[in-house]
Order: C-alpha cells, then sequence, then structure tokens
C-alpha cells in the first residue's frame, strides 16, 4: 500500500504558511483536510439536528418538496435518484439542496431559482441560511491559499465566485436494507463538478479516494474538521495542476450498516457565466491538448445529464 500523507492545516494560520502545502496535498491527491475553519460547533450541531428533522419526516411529505426539472438544484431529490457518471445503479442516499438566494432582477437570477424550505421546520431555513453563508466564506479562505499557491493575487479568486452557484447539500445515507441493487454503494465512484467542495461530517469511515497508484485510500478526519476536494472546474481551470481526484462513499460493515449516515458537503462553484479557461501559468509550452474555453454554466449542465439529475 502506498503511503498517502493527505495535508491537514488550520485555516486560521496565515495564509502564506499553508498554502503550499495546501497545494501539494491538492495536485497529488485532490483532498486535504481543514480545521479552525470558522464556522461555529453550535451551528453545526444545529444543522445536524436539522437536517436529521427533515429526513425523519415521512416519505411523501419528503416527497412533495421534490421539483422535477430543475436538475435537482434546489429541494428535495428522493432516494435513487442519482447516479454516479458511468454507473449502472443508484446511489443509496437521499438529499436536499439549498442554494444561493438572489435578490429580484438579479443579473444572474436566471440561473439560480429560489430555495424551497420545509414548513415543517421551523429552524430549517434560518439555520442553512446561516451555515451556507459561513460555507461561502470557508471557501473563499482556501481558494485564496490555493491562488497564492499558483502565484496568483490572493484575492484572485473573489470575483470568479461572486454570487456563484454554490450549492449546499444535506446528506443521508439510510440503513441499508436487503433490498439494495446489487453493486450498489453509498455514493459510487465519482468526481465532483464544481470548484472545490468543503465537506462536513466526514468522521464516520467510509470516505474514500483513489491515488495515483490505483489504490483506494480512507479519509481521517479529525473531529468537527472540514475535508476539502479540487472539483472538475477548478482541475480544467489549472489544467490538471490541481487534481479533480475520483472518491466514493462505501458502505459500512457491523453495526455501522444498520444506522443512517449524515453529512454536509458545500460544493462551491464559479459564477454561471464565468469562462474557465486553462491558466497560462499551467499550460506547458508547445503544449496542444488544452481544454477549450467553456462557461461554467454550460460544464455545470453538460456534467449534470451525466449524472441523472439534469
Amino acid at each position: 500500500m502506498t503511503d498517502v500523507n493527505i495535508a491537514s492545516v488550520s485555516l486560521a494560520s496565515p495564509l502564506n504558511e499553508i498554502a503550499d502545502e495546501l497545494g501539494r496535498s491538492f495536485a497529488e491527491y485532490g483532498f486535504a483536510v481543514v480545521r479552525d475553519h470558522g464556522i461555529a460547533q453550535d451551528l453545526i450541531d444545529r444543522a445536524e439536528a436539522s437536517s436529521k428533522q427533515f429526513f425523519d419526516l415521512p416519505d411523501d411529505v419528503k416527497r412533495a418538496y421534490h421539483k422535477p426539472g430543475i436538475g435537482g438544484a434546489r429541494g428535495y431529490t428522493p432516494f435513487g435518484t442519482e447516479k454516479a457518471k458511468d454507473a449502472d445503479v443508484f446511489d443509496l442516499k437521499e438529499f436536499w439542496h439549498v442554494g444561493r438566494s438572489l435578490p429580484e432582477n438579479h443579473a444572474l437570477s436566471e440561473y439560480m431559482g429560489p430555495n424551497m424550505w420545509p414548513a415543517e421546520i421551523d429552524a430549517f431555513e434560518p439555520t442553512f441560511s446561516e451555515l451556507y453563508a459561513a460555507f461561502d466564506a470557508a471557501g473563499l479562505r482556501v481558494l485564496e491559499a490555493i491562488a497564492l499557491h499558483l502565484g496568483l493575487e490572493q484575492a484572485f479568486f473573489a470575483p470568479t465566485v461572486e454570487d456563484g452557484n454554490s450549492v449546499m447539500r444535506l446528506l443521508h445515507y439510510p440503513p441499508l436494507g436487503p433490498d439494495a441493487p446489487e453493486g450498489a454503494i453509498r455514493a459510487a465512484a465519482h468526481g465532483d463538478i464544481n470548484a472545490i467542495t468543503l465537506l462536513l461530517g466526514a468522521e464516520e469511515a467510509g470516505l474514500e479516494l483513489l491515488t495515483k497508484a490505483g489504490e483506494w485510500h480512507a479519509v481521517d478526519v479529525p473531529e468537527g474538521a472540514l475535508v476539502i476536494n479540487v472539483g472538475d472546474m477548478l482541475e480544467r481551470l489549472t489544467n490538471g495542476t490541481l487534481r479533480s481526484t475520483t472518491h466514493r462513499v462505501v458502505n459500512p460493515r457491523g453495526a455501522g450498516a444498520h444506522r443512517s449516515r449524515y453529512s454536509m458537503p458545500f460544493f462551491l462553484h464559479f459564477r454561471p457565466d464565468y469562462v474557465i479557461e486553462p491558466l497560462e501559468s499551467c499550460i506547458e509550452e508547445g503544449a496542444d491538448n488544452v481544454p477549450e474555453a467553456i462557461s461554467s454554466h454550460d460544464f455545470l449542465m453538460q456534467r449534470l445529464r451525466e449524472i441523472n439529475l439534469a
């Protein structure tokens, strides 16, 4: 088994002290662990409680918040809907999406519809609106460190993600039942579409990444830390300098198979109108396999079709 040395850094440290450690980890593994990320534990606890309250609701109540035709961008997506790209069976999960709330007549409102909020849970909207903003702030600080590592101005990414189409996902993996399809796992091997993903709730075993050597490696996470991984959009922007690594959530064994698993990933996206064009500093002279420029929105829609959400 190849040694894997995923960075684990404090986001409260000066960014110039952690930028290259993060960059090394993202280049080699596509993953890093971040502590001291600024998301208050009280907020995390409240969010976990509200998430569990929602997923405990009867199936018909939850399905009332499922809106076909929007790519799963808002509200509820039922169990058995999402499939990883090229997978034969669906993932064993259900989830809820919270997106960015834009004012009426905003220039980007055509790309981002209004959020839905379950009327059955009073704390849901204020709690997850607060958590969304906290994720947004933590994600921007990670991007600032990435910019420094790439030799860019620290604020390079700020305009690329301002009012971006970022989505917070509340995930529920139910206890494994006897009727699960042959070969189905909680989240089949996949890469993320967005710029970076910030994941809360990965302390329980199950998250694994695929190394360059082709070996699956468990991602170990301290209590309360964030797992950060590079998405396809950032890999494209850096022409593969930073890796969008294939990862999965495997089914637990023993007692873990009989209890639910919950987590909350935040998929940080560029603005829909941002054109993803590889950075000149990441292109070797004479290279002829450079990805074409594409808008963030067009890239997103292309990938959503591949995973059965559009």
